[in-house]
């Protein structure tokens, strides 16, 4: 399974230097998931930084959650609407993973998403 592509122990030191390196990138305070989640979602927007609403924040955090859970198969995007926005498809059901592995899948995918960059 996908989640043990990392051991837990590399997952955490490969995230902590991403939390680093963003810190440092954009001068900031370490980022924790969710602004993580932020970033992406707005890198995926492609629209550049600026003002969002607190809705509009959310659904950046959805577009990047479906864009992080994509790359294991379990979403495709379906196409942008009107504003540019993109929207995305669940293709299949996302496991019941506990906590801890959820923490490490999400943190595995934003990873992989910074490093292919």
């Amino acid at each position: 399974m996908y989640l043990w592509r990392m051991k837990p122990a590399e997952v955490n030191l490969k995230w902590a230097a991403l939390q680093q390196r963003i810190s440092a990138d954009f001068d900031t305070d370490v980022p924790d998931i969710k602004v993580m989640l932020f970033l992406i979602g707005v890198q995926e927007l492609g629209q550049g930084p600026r003002k969002f609403s607190k809705r509009q924040k959310e659904e950046l955090m959805h577009i990047a959650n479906c864009k992080l859970f994509s790359q294991m198969g379990f979403y495709e995007l379906e196409g942008l609407d009107q504003d540019g926005w993109p929207h995305w498809k669940l293709v299949k059901v996302i496991p019941n993973y506990t906590l801890l592995e959820q923490e490490m899948v999400i943190k595995s995918l934003m990873i992989d998403y910074f490093e292919s960059m």
